[in-house]
């Protein structure tokens, strides 16, 4: 049976229509004679500090050669990514958000060539955005509209339709919560899982630290999760060190607290194709198969790596404990860097590493590793950063809850952060990885299949968005490179009741922002 709800969180049923989509993204890391919390981690090495400006005579350069950095960006992504494999349709669900109904996305000529940008040309107005804009975003198959268009050069808002009205984001949460990431934590990050000797003779505690893409296959294979540890390598380091001495293996899954479903989901989005409890250890997401993103998911996947690593060393996998802080580090491997962590729970519409990220900027604000610390800790860090996110009201990190509420205004003054003149704010400099996470319209991830339609084909290439799904819930925010190469954010967050319709009406506004020059 189909998901109730497209995506519970991109990726779920509804009568069949999905809920949402999925496409399926302060600690230091103990020595083998230190001690260190299960949920500390820290990068390997230092994160390169971003240069921290010109001098004021130089600024219009700076920014002259962010705008054109961001457009090239843009640009190499329509020419690379048009020619991937549909990501989408490599999940082979047709009713899911994360695997779009229609065929692969047909590779497209795009010159690589950009005219010049001075802070002089004349730039989009309130007036043009409307011209462009304004009866698509009444069509009646968007039913009740949100919306929100902002210049990331001067910061204009150009256009606005209830821009602050709470509205329930669905998977766009992930915006939030990357952005949150990016901002709190160091990017070069990682997340650890570790074995420590156990308080017994011949016993050892298998310990989560968040890293839910560790993988199960051996060298030489690649999970849906690029860099992924592996479990073969943390089993190899034990032995060794060990010496072969381990009967019993037992985990502590110490590093999360709360429950492991978030408040207001569905009984039937865990487990999912689209879901696993949200617990700090595991393989492969969850997953049943590490190389398909929509494989069903585990009932429990922390016990199945506890049965899975005490298979692999031999030994009888035990029950849950709490390790000795003192303990003694026989192995650790580390998940791929934050950021990157980021960019695949954007562009695939990861939910299990939006629930990750989320708890991860938790424990750098000092709160509960849990969904309310989760959420608190995301909209604090967000304020704190100078984002107006008044309203803001949010139940988990991964937006399959329909209890989460933002404004259009809040997710475009994000996006329009990360798409800034980096010499003005070293805000947006933390930022700029979102962008690059974003799908690109008819290229990669959940937007690998749309932008197809005769009205919404111009697009293609041109917009880079975060997309959202859920029962009567529909949303799109990301950036757009108009024909005058300059760039634009936006958020879009509709009601419609019929998703293919309503998906269809937003991709038409967003392309429409590209095709015009908005003076």
């Amino acid at each position: 049976m189909p998901p109730r709800d497209a995506s519970r969180g991109e990726g779920g049923p509804v009568d069949s229509v999905p809920r949402a989509d999925t496409g399926t993204q302060a600690a230091i890391p103990a020595a083998a004679s230190e001690t260190a919390s299960p949920n500390q981690s820290v990068p390997p090495g230092p994160e390169p500090s971003p240069d921290s400006g010109d001098a004021p005579s130089r600024k219009p350069r700076r920014r002259l050669l962010v705008t054109v950095s961001i457009a090239v960006v843009l640009l190499l992504v329509a020419g690379v990514t048009l020619a991937l494999p549909d990501v989408s349709n490599r999940l082979g669900l047709p009713w899911a958000p994360n695997a779009p109904r229609a065929d692969p996305p047909r590779p497209q000529e795009v010159r690589l060539a950009l005219n010049e940008v001075s802070d002089s040309a004349e730039g989009p107005t309130p007036e043009g955005v409307e011209a462009a804009i304004g009866e698509l975003a009444s069509d009646s198959d968007l039913g009740t509209l949100t919306g929100s268009v902002v210049d990331p050069t001067t910061g204009e808002q150009l256009w606005a339709r209830d821009a602050d009205t709470v509205a329930t984001p669905a998977s766009t949460t992930k915006v939030l919560v990357g952005a949150a990431a990016l901002l709190a934590l160091d990017h070069d990050m990682r997340l650890p899982t570790r074995v420590v000797r156990g308080s017994e003779p011949g016993t050892v505690v298998l310990v989560g630290g968040g890293d839910v893409t560790l993988s199960s296959l051996p060298e030489g294979q690649e999970s849906i999760y690029p860099g992924a540890a592996r479990l073969d390598d943390l089993v190899a380091q034990v032995e060794e060190a060990a010496g072969g001495d381990v009967e019993r293996v037992e985990l502590d899954l110490s590093a999360y607290t709360g429950p492991e479903k978030g408040d207001g989901w569905a009984p039937e989005d865990v487990p999912s194709t689209y879901m696993a409890k949200v617990q700090p250890a595991m393989l492969d997401g969850g997953r049943s198969q590490a190389t398909v993103g929509n494989s069903k998911r585990r009932g429990d996947p922390a016990e199945h790596l506890l049965r899975e690593f005490a298979d692999r060393i031999g030994a009888e996998a035990g029950g849950t404990t709490t390790a000795p802080s003192d303990a003694e580090v026989l192995g650790e491997v580390w998940s791929p860097p934050v950021d990157e962590l980021v960019r695949h729970m954007l562009v695939e519409s990861d939910n299990l590493l939006g629930e990750v990220l989320a708890r991860q900027v938790a424990v750098a604000e000092g709160k509960e590793p849990s969904f309310t610390g989760g959420a608190e800790a995301t909209l604090d860090v967000l304020k704190r950063n100078g984002i107006d996110v008044d309203g803001a009201v949010l139940h988990d990190g991964s937006g399959l809850s329909p209890l989460n509420k933002v404004s259009a205004a809040t997710l475009t003054q994000v996006i329009a952060k990360a798409a800034g003149p980096d010499d003005e704010d070293e805000v947006t400099v933390k930022l700029r990885p979102l962008l690059v996470g974003m799908p690109v319209a008819g290229g990669s991830g959940t937007l690998a299949g749309r932008y197809d339609e005769e009205e919404s084909e111009a697009g293609r290439g041109w917009v880079r968005a975060k997309t959202g799904t859920l029962t009567g819930v529909h949303t799109l925010a990301g950036v757009v490179l108009t024909s005058d190469n300059r760039v634009l954010t936006f958020a879009l967050m509709s009601t419609g009741e019929d998703w293919d319709r309503a998906r269809a009406a937003l991709d038409r506004i967003a392309a429409a922002l590209h095709g015009c020059g908005c003076r």
